[in-house]
């Protein structure tokens, strides 16, 4: 009897299934997208040569938030997620908006990512519907997460492996090129091709916006603070993982623009064609295209993946511990220790919302995303205010994983996020984002503060 408790009591306990390799990939592959594959094209386009410091400053912030955010992880072993951190030092309210905002936020990607991914398979089925596809590989991927956390860390790793070798082929490809300067349709491969109009081309107001683009394209990188419950050795690989990270995610977005650049003087290069395809193709690869729309269709269905992990881990999260009896199931454990009610109504969630985005207009789907996205600035500030009341305990002290230069730095990311959001007034669509989202954590607040008091009437 006892030893048949013991066990389902440790069966209530995430599994530390994944290991380093696993960590820093899912990371690294969660931020490395279809803004880089697809997207780089218009970033070039809007900042010229700027972009590349647009990029290097949004990564140093970047490696200043996960140093943040690793010094709360490494805290408390036991925390769920990061939002736990959230709701300890900023207050169960704010820690109810953050996570239910977060959850919302992986949902829309994970749909956007869905929708992207039948698009890309028309590719090669043109005939089949997007909604088949987008159904097909959800059902993947939920059977993936179902196994075991180990599961959709091996798969991540693999996904992750595909877009990393696109990049360094890429920036392998520019380094030939340059060196043997390369004849292309518009002149010579050189390093010169940078400076062609200046390095802020486009001025300051083009180096500005395109801030917008850069920072959202790093989003995933906190998707860490949702492995370190289910990390084994987490002491050790978190840290690592953390001052690893950020300057890699620098290093191939840096190397991959620069090589882009170096090929194509920046006027040259396509906003709206991939880039990627068109270098390769300019060397000759005739399947260019084919290789990058396999390379894409990876890239999406990784997104979907990590937030199919995100959403369940977040579910099971903010249902831990609740009295209902839909907070009990979606917080329960499957045999392997996977959060598997709660990935369902998830997955259930996104096929849901995939049915819905054939009867909504594209511009309402769109505006939704960007949206959820930048409610980034939020989950991303509320970490870092977290973490300036967590420096003012007495376990802080004797912390031996810190963010450097610390609180200077923690304001130092504030100020970054907001003038991030001030960037998104300087445009009418972003600005609506920014506005949407802003009403979005007010009723989410509101709504829970009439929860509350309908608990304490009660």
């Amino acid at each position: 009897m006892s030893s048949n408790t013991n066990n389902q009591e440790n069966n209530q306990e995430l599994s530390r299934g994944l290991q380093g390799r696993h960590v820093q990939l899912i990371a690294l592959g969660g931020t490395i997208g279809t803004g880089l594959f697809l997207g780089a094209g218009q970033s070039i386009h809007l900042a010229g040569p700027s972009i590349i410091f647009a990029y290097l400053i949004t990564g140093i912030v970047c490696f200043l938030l996960m140093r943040a955010l690793g010094e709360l992880l490494l805290s408390d072993l036991d925390a769920h997620s990061f939002i736990a951190f959230i709701s300890k030092y900023l207050g169960k309210t704010w820690g109810f908006v953050a996570g239910w905002t977060y959850w919302i936020c992986w949902l829309t990607i994970a749909m956007a990512e869905l929708t992207a991914s039948g698009l890309y398979l028309r590719y090669w089925f043109p005939n089949l519907p997007e909604w088949v596809t987008g159904i097909a590989i959800l059902l993947i991927l939920l059977l993936i997460n179902s196994v075991t956390v180990r599961a959709f860390g091996e798969t991540e790793f693999w996904f992750a492996i595909i877009k990393i070798v696109a990049i360094l082929g890429l920036i392998a490809i520019g380094i030939y090129m340059v060196a043997v300067h390369y004849k292309t349709p518009v002149g010579y491969a050189e390093v010169g091709n940078l400076f062609k109009g200046g390095l802020f081309a486009n001025g300051s107001n083009g180096f500005l916006l395109s801030f917008q683009m850069v920072l959202f394209s790093f989003v995933g990188i906190e998707m860490v603070g949702m492995t370190a419950s289910e990390t084994a050795n987490p002491t050790k690989i978190i840290p690592k993982a953390i001052d690893d990270i950020p300057f890699r995610i620098i290093i191939f977005y840096l190397g991959s623009l620069l090589a882009l650049m170096c090929i194509y003087p920046w006027q040259n290069i396509s906003p709206n064609q991939s880039p990627f395809v068109q270098v390769f193709s300019a060397i000759g690869i005739r399947s260019a295209a084919t290789i990058i729309n396999f390379v894409v269709l990876t890239a999406a269905v990784s997104a979907c993946n990590s937030s199919l992990f995100t959403t369940g881990r977040m579910l099971f999260s903010l249902t831990y511990g609740g009295k209902s009896k839909l907070s009990g199931k979606l917080s329960k454990l499957s045999r392997t220790q996977v959060p598997g009610n709660a990935l369902r109504f998830s997955a259930i969630i996104i096929a849901a919302s995939l049915f819905l985005n054939l009867f909504m207009p594209g511009h309402v789907f769109t505006f939704i995303s960007s949206i959820a996205t930048t409610c980034f600035l939020f989950i991303w500030g509320s970490i870092i205010l977290a973490h300036l009341k967590y420096r003012k305990t007495k376990a802080a002290k004797s912390a031996k994983f810190k963010l450097p230069f610390a609180p200077f730095t923690d304001y130092l990311v504030l100020a970054f996020l907001a003038g991030v959001g001030l960037i998104l007034l300087m445009k009418l669509e972003t600005m609506i984002a920014l506005i949407g989202s802003i009403v979005w954590l007010i009723a989410l607040w509101a709504f829970d503060k009439l929860l509350n008091k309908r608990a304490t009437k009660a």
